[in-house]
């Protein structure tokens, strides 16, 4: 069974899909698939679906949940063991349930994994490597986490946490394709990022660095102005100090700014001028 959830929901069993149509269930089968392997506790999984005070029929109407997404299971598993099948799959244990799927199976997991080599590859100067990892790691994404689930407390808590790892990801990506000089062909995807995040200082600062070192300095003094004025209007902040001097910089045209392939350990972008 693979599951997806960097996106949809998705589920399959060699080919034949298993998501249910319930909102409830897709929840259940959502948790049970972030933690893989892992005994899920019954309370988590009331609280995940009711919050903190369940109903009165909880334990009976739980029951059905799980008796469902079972039958959705036992369909993709098919055959005339699809039930057994499924009842291996979606396993009871001590006070709680658990799916029989390894970490492999779900590509949240396979995500985490290349974007940590990723991350390694960026620390040890390969900014070739890391942007090969990162990408493909990336390229797992097919929207925002569980974007057809509603979610309960513990999947919020997931969600928030991987597209955070995202984030990350991608800052980390453009922090090693700037090191090898591809500021030009990151513009277009650093003016739709910095727009979605409009106070976000390290996708800033890598726009501003994009756009100086592609002969566009006009474009990087009005995206820091443009900045600070939203961060003293929205939080009543000035930009960090590291932003503000990476604006000096400009202005006083340092030319450590038009160093591409910087020696030394790999800095991202946003600390250039830390210190």
């Amino acid at each position: 069974m693979k599951i997806r959830i960097l996106g949809p929901l998705e589920a399959e069993s060699d080919g034949v899909r298993a998501v249910p149509t319930a909102a409830k269930t897709r929840q259940i089968l959502a948790l049970l698939a972030l933690n893989p392997g892992q005994l899920v506790p019954v309370s988590a999984l009331w609280e995940e679906v009711w919050g903190p005070t369940p109903p009165p029929s909880a334990n009976a109407t739980f029951q059905t949940y799980i008796l469902r997404l079972r039958r959705v299971l036992a369909t993709a598993l098919g055959g005339p063991d699809g039930t057994g099948s499924a009842r291996q799959l979606l396993a009871t244990g001590h006070g709680g349930y658990l799916l029989r799927i390894a970490e492999e199976d779900v590509d949240a997991f396979g995500f985490q994994r290349a974007a940590r080599a990723g991350h390694e590859a960026f620390t040890d100067g390969d900014s070739e490597l890391a942007s090969r990892l990162l990408r493909q790691a990336l390229a797992l994404w097919r929207g925002p986490a569980l974007v057809d689930v509603r979610a309960g407390s513990a999947l919020r808590v997931h969600v928030v946490a991987l597209e955070e790892s995202r984030l990350l990801a991608t800052e980390r990506r453009i922090d090693a394709e700037l090191r090898l000089g591809r500021h030009s062909e990151l513009l277009p995807e650093l003016a739709r990022l910095t727009k979605r995040h409009s106070t976000h200082e390290r996708l800033y600062a890598q726009a501003m660095v994009a756009f100086y070192r592609s002969g566009r300095q006009a474009a990087a003094f009005d995206l820091y102005r443009g900045l600070r004025r939203r961060l003293i209007e929205d939080l009543g902040l000035e930009p960090a100090p590291q932003l503000q001097r990476l604006h000096q910089a400009m202005l006083a045209v340092d030319p450590r700014l038009d160093a591409t392939a910087q020696g030394g350990p790999p800095t991202p972008t946003f600390d250039l001028y830390a210190a």
